[in-house]
């Protein structure tokens, strides 16, 4: 009987019911595939090292540094002096500039654990944000899957002596990372954008639109709107909203200097990288994190007037409250001249003398690696010149390692690749060591070692507490693993190799043309 028109909605949707169960029972059992399953094993082994290498090598974690931030914090938002506050059995109070304070102060409500727990958690999502960030665009190259690599790449840089002390201590040292790469990452999509005519044009037609974006007709522009700018004309957002407006920003590179100078005036070395967008001529960068920094320290002026002129009166020049200078724990130049002298003050004008030029040679390798196209490694110089000039530097301030690492991984890779590329065109110089297999050796040994130091971190074995005892109470061998993570840092500042044209920051001159011909219009 042929069914009625109310039965006919049921019936089609009862067949089409019948016809996906059909096409399930002939697929058959639906199997996870095989590649999967062992990345999945290969992320589970990682994980499970990287806990036993911090249970065998790590110190006992009890969230140290992050007690005491709480507990000043608790002691300010009641009333008390900011930088008078000293931790219970301990010398040690808040050493942060005053900004530092504004930025902790909602932590005084919760428990000194949850507190803890909470910054470890925040951590740990900014340090797989920011392995994303510097990892993507290598697996994109390489063509390997983007979440694997990341994912990988989270357990592994977690073990070395940096991460792990920073997540254990409940320091801030990767959110303050994360920071400074993000310019890295708005100056490298300020290159990206200047390098395709199509994106430029929509982007500077954009920004001088008010209303709604309109997307010209063929007839407009003289043909058919293709490729990228076809892609960005589809699905775009009304010009006049927030995130569309953010999302310009970010990706013309017009931020870039906003993490370096909120990083700076929570922490005064980033300011380094203020120096390193100067050196480099990169003024709309030096230009914004100077003027970031200095507008929200006047903040506090504002807010807290008394503890920030405590601090940049008399608590900035006070090293002391930090902690001792030749310490283990500081693997700074100061730090390990201090250890040589076997005393507890660091010899001034040497260090001033050695600081001075270490600065000037990451200036230099920095500056060099920007021109020839590689932001991440210069970013990644300056970084690690900071912490070897600065008179402090805990174990857990050398987070740049882990970009360290990964520059050298890729530079290694690279190497091997272009002589596998040279050889199959017989272009290749098969001299002494001129196996193409073995080209870029030196580069991933260097990597590797370098990853094992800092797993390893032997300078907890060979640590002194002078005057009860003597720096040098192990021999020579003693002195030089107590101050071995001093000397890798020093050794990258001076040694890191860069990639030409891996990360740009710059406009490429056709770039620069076409900009100045938009601006003629």
């Amino acid at each position: 009987m042929p069914a009625t028109v109310k039965d006919r909605p049921r019936i089609a949707i009862e067949d089409h019911q019948r016809q996906v169960v059909g096409r399930l029972r002939r697929l058959g059992p639906v199997w996870v595939h095989r590649g999967t399953l062992i990345r999945l094993g290969i992320l589970a082994l990682a994980v499970y090292a990287a806990v036993k290498a911090v249970d065998k090598w790590g110190r006992h974690y009890t969230f140290f540094d992050m007690n005491i931030y709480h507990g000043a914090m608790v002691w300010w938002t009641h009333g008390g002096n900011l930088y008078d506050f000293v931790a219970p059995n301990t010398t040690l109070g808040f050493t942060y500039p005053p900004f530092a304070a504004l930025v902790m102060a909602p932590m005084a409500v919760l428990p000194a654990l949850a507190a803890g727990w909470v910054n470890t958690v925040i951590s740990l999502a900014a340090f797989t944000v920011l392995l994303a960030w510097l990892l993507v665009p290598i697996a994109d190259r390489y063509g390997w899957r983007r979440w694997f690599v990341v994912a990988l790449a989270v357990p592994l840089a977690g073990a070395t002596e940096p991460i792990r002390e920073t997540l254990g201590f409940g320091q801030v040292n990767i959110l303050l990372a994360l920071l400074i790469y993000a310019d890295f990452v708005a100056l490298r999509n300020r290159a990206k954008l200047a390098a395709t005519p199509s994106r430029l044009a929509v982007t500077v037609g954009a920004a001088r639109t008010t209303g709604p974006t309109k997307t010209a007709s063929p007839t407009e522009t003289g043909g058919t709107v293709t490729g990228d700018a076809a892609d960005d004309t589809e699905g775009a957002e009304p010009i006049g909203t927030v995130a569309a407006a953010l999302r310009r920003l970010w990706n013309s590179g017009a931020l870039a200097g906003l993490g370096v100078g909120l990083a700076t005036a929570i922490k005064l070395t980033p300011g380094v990288f203020i120096a390193y967008f100067v050196v480099t001529k990169q003024w709309r960068a030096a230009i914004v994190s100077a003027a970031t920094t200095a507008v929200v320290t006047l903040l506090t002026f504002a807010v807290a007037g008394k503890a920030a002129t405590q601090y940049f009166t008399s608590v900035v020049f006070d090293t002391s409250r930090v902690g001792a200078v030749d310490a283990t724990a500081n693997q700074s130049l100061a730090g390990v001249l201090a250890r040589l002298y076997d005393s507890t003050t660091t010899p001034t004008l040497m260090w001033l003398a050695f600081a001075a030029l270490l600065f000037a040679v990451g200036m230099i390798r920095g500056s060099g690696a920007h021109s020839d196209g590689d932001e991440l490694a210069a970013f990644t110089i300056v970084g690690l010149t900071g912490n070897a000039i600065c008179p402090i530097s805990w174990s857990h301030h050398l987070v740049f390692l882990i970009p360290a690492l990964i520059v050298l991984g890729d530079s290694a890779l690279r190497r091997h690749q272009a002589a596998r590329g040279l050889s199959t065109r017989d272009m290749w110089s098969w001299g002494p060591g001129g196996m193409p297999a073995m080209a870029g050796l030196t580069r991933a040994a260097a990597a590797i070692g370098v990853y094992v130091l800092f797993v390893v971190s032997p300078i907890w074995k060979y640590e002194h507490k002078f005057p009860a005892v003597s720096h040098y109470a192990d021999g020579l061998h003693g002195a030089f693993w107590e101050n071995s993570l001093a000397l890798a840092v020093i050794a990258l500042v001076v040694l890191l190799p860069w990639r030409p044209g891996a990360d740009p920051a710059f406009y490429p001159e056709p770039a620069l043309a076409r900009r100045a011909t938009l601006r003629n219009r």
